[in-house]
């Protein structure tokens, strides 16, 4: 089973973004994706820098894809989507349909990214007659649901599942990290720069609820199936995405491939993957279970 790094989804500034991806050209992961995902007022780093540091990577022996952007919002958008689809030079991630659109009628692979709701057979072998040859689950998507889709498809692109991250769920043209600031979402001052791993958002109990990103809404846990390699072999997942966090990315990849080497049982690795996160563990979409569940691989699953 691959390891991937998923697109950086948070706003760090150029140097952070530069040192990240020096320390993971090491990191013991196969694929990288680059690129901006979330919100294109991001734009410290340019085409051109992703293509660079694109080339860096791959030197170094990893498979390099570039990611487009999510929620295509104007003409600047649309025209960074046909340079990243028209790059020549590696793969991309398309996650939105006008992405697909530009992909194939230019007969070029491409990754299937887990926003373009696949969630049944016949989607999943339409893009891939399109040129899809991997495709990323959806986050809320369930292992019962993989293997009926999985028993009902035709085609065989890889599959990849986000496995490690807080969950990218909702996107929206409004900024909810301006709005905090009670700013419009033209003159957000960039305010994103000041939460490396989002702005965290609670319930009037205290309890953690949502994480704010910009335009982007992800889950206050962190989505970890860590514990669970042994399902995910028997439903012949071929790639594991990790999503970067501020710290301890390396860190927490070097444990993913210990344990699927099956040098650390998954207690062993579950117990410290859980002193680099964030914040605390969650799996229970994979259950077929609300997200914020958390279950452990020996614990049986309520009905």
């Amino acid at each position: 089973m691959k390891l991937a790094l998923g697109p950086v989804l948070y706003y760090w500034n150029r140097d952070t973004l530069s040192d990240f991806y020096a320390e993971m050209a090491d990191a013991p992961v196969d694929i990288i994706y680059l690129g901006e995902t979330v919100c294109s007022r991001r734009h410290l780093l340019r085409f051109q820098d992703y293509l660079e540091m694109a080339g860096r990577l791959a030197a170094a022996g990893k498979e390099v894809v570039i990611s487009t952007q999510t929620l295509i919002e104007s003409e600047f958008d649309v025209k960074a989507l046909r340079k990243i689809a028209g790059n020549g030079n590696f793969k991309v991630e398309a996650n939105d349909m006008g992405a697909v659109r530009l992909l194939a009628a230019n007969k070029v692979p491409f990754v299937a990214g887990p926003t373009l709701n696949i969630y049944n057979p016949q989607t999943l072998d339409l893009l891939a007659g399109l040129g899809a040859n991997r495709w990323v689950m959806p986050v809320e998507m369930s292992r019962e649901a993989l293997v009926a889709l999985n028993a009902g498809r035709q085609t065989k692109p890889e599959t990849e599942v986000f496995a490690y991250g807080r969950l990218p769920l909702a996107f929206s043209a409004r900024c909810f990290t301006a709005r905090h600031h009670n700013l419009q979402k033209d003159d957000c001052q960039f305010k994103c720069f000041d939460y490396e791993n989002g702005l965290d958002l609670k319930t009037r109990e205290g309890q953690p609820f949502l994480t704010l990103n910009g335009i982007q809404t992800q889950s206050a846990l962190v989505h970890n199936l860590i514990g669970e390699l042994d399902t995910l072999r028997e439903t012949n997942v071929d790639v594991l995405r990790i999503s970067p966090q501020a710290r301890h990315t390396g860190a927490i990849a070097r444990l993913f491939r210990e344990a699927l080497a099956q040098r650390l049982t998954a207690a062993q690795a579950l117990a410290q993957i859980e002193e680099l996160m964030p914040a605390a563990s969650c799996n229970g979409y994979w259950h077929n279970r609300p997200g914020l569940e958390f279950i452990r691989a020996d614990q049986p699953v309520a009905a």
